[in-house]
């Protein structure tokens, strides 16, 4: 009897396709760093054949639809030298989000309307190895005090047959030891130029990923974005920052968040023009009171609503 398959011999690989849908062949080099993954392989729905006949008995049903979804999360660190691009800028250029490089500079995501890009995704659990094409998603940043921040990705691609394939060693040069978020390691977050005291921050890109399987396309497009900031922080006096009459007078507030001292290891989060929402309650931690904000980034030209830069 065979050896049974071990659930933590995980490999996954991904790489930006030139042609949608079209294998990019993603090779140990392109090996991704992720926690906590899980693979939908099959999803789908069933069709059953709802035949006439004349006995009783259960219907056979077909698969139909299908696609695949690989959910993991990465570690929020920058590839370790300036102008260089991280291991996991190639899941975040599959959720609708450009990628400009400066060379020895910086690294700058921003988000887009059109012209998506998608990725080809290798994953092996054993030999077992499944493939997913034309891979669009979405992500959810978090970054915590005392936590390791993190980018969480739900990654869809069309669904091919799994098969038995060698496995390959996999490369993570790419991805540098992470930072705690702390006071030492985060210097920096402010809503409107107000610094703030943070202890929980998320920012979720909110791409609306729909599976297009029709005759003559089958595609996963991203239709639709709307992205969203959560921020719990020490409460203030009013007259040092009003949420109230910020959020009535629906002033625009600019968000910042800086984590990482070293060059190639600093992330920068900004989102320029937000909306202030509704204070719906005041929390406490440690007997300590705290706002928890909900933010909107909006955009004022087009695709210019955040952007991550990693310097």
């Amino acid at each position: 009897m065979a050896d049974p398959i071990k659930w933590k011999t995980k490999i996954i690989l991904a790489k930006i396709e030139g042609t949608y849908g079209t294998d990019a062949e993603p090779a140990a080099a392109d090996a991704m760093l992720m926690t906590d993954v899980e693979l939908r392989p099959m999803e789908g729905q069933d069709i059953a054949r709802n035949i006439e006949r004349p006995h009783l008995g259960a219907q056979e049903t077909i698969p139909a639809g299908l696609y695949a979804t690989l959910t993991g999360s990465v570690e929020l660190q920058g590839s370790g030298a300036a102008g260089t691009a991280p291991g996991w800028g190639i899941l975040m250029r599959s959720c609708g989000v450009a990628e400009t490089i400066v060379a020895a500079t910086s690294v700058t995501y921003n988000p887009v309307s059109d012209g998506h890009e998608s990725s080809s995704i290798y994953f092996w659990m054993g030999n077992t190895q499944h493939k997913l094409t034309g891979v669009r998603g979405t992500a959810n940043i978090t970054l915590n005090a005392q936590g390791i921040p993190v980018a969480r990705f739900t990654l869809m691609g069309l669904f091919n047959t799994p098969a038995e394939v060698a496995r390959v060693t996999p490369d993570h040069s790419a991805f540098q030891v992470p930072q705690v978020a702390s006071n030492k390691n985060t210097p920096a977050f402010s809503v409107g130029g107000q610094a703030m005291v943070l202890s929980q921050f998320g920012f979720n890109l909110g791409c609306d990923v729909q599976q297009r399987l029709l005759i003559g396309r089958e595609e996963m497009l991203i239709v639709d974005k709307s992205e969203s900031i959560s921020a719990r922080v020490e409460a203030l006096t009013v007259t040092t920052f009003n949420p109230y009459s910020i959020a009535e007078a629906r002033t625009r507030q600019a968000v910042q968040l800086v984590h990482g001292t070293q060059a190639g290891k600093i992330v920068t989060i900004d989102a320029p023009t937000c909306s202030l929402g509704r204070l719906t309650g005041i929390e406490q931690s440690q007997n300590v009171a705290e706002w928890p904000l909900s933010l909107t980034p909006l955009p004022t030209n087009g695709d210019d609503q955040w952007t991550i830069t990693l310097t």
